[in-house]
């Protein structure tokens, strides 16, 4: 095992728009980070900080959804080296099913650590 530190950047996906979440999930990736952690929006941040808070708060007024979500990612995530682990609170994976979530999610190539 290595003794070795990890920097693993953080973006709310959708804001300020999903074409630039994307943009910004393939400059961390050229930059050399182990993993990039992507928040999913969701309308009940309250354990969140102010920062990720108003990030999201942006993102849902803009209509970024779960769907929405995915579909980007199924375009990008093939194109990045660095894996991508998804943020989210478990009101969002109850909704659609642990089981439909880990499949969908897994269709777009993000890499689930629950399976």
């Amino acid at each position: 095992m290595e003794n070795k530190v990890s920097l693993i950047p953080y973006i709310t996906a959708g804001d300020p728009d999903l074409a630039t979440t994307s943009e910004a999930l393939k400059v961390l990736d050229c930059c050399g980070y182990d993993i990039i952690e992507l928040g999913m929006p969701y309308s009940d941040p309250l354990a969140d900080g102010p920062v990720i808070q108003a990030a999201t708060t942006r993102a849902l007024k803009k209509g970024r959804s779960f769907d929405a979500v995915i579909s980007m990612l199924a375009e990008v995530v093939p194109k990045l080296s660095c894996p991508i682990a998804l943020f989210s609170y478990y009101n969002p994976i109850l909704k659609c099913g642990t089981q439909e979530f880990m499949s969908t999610i897994k269709e777009t190539g993000v890499h689930d650590t629950l399976s």
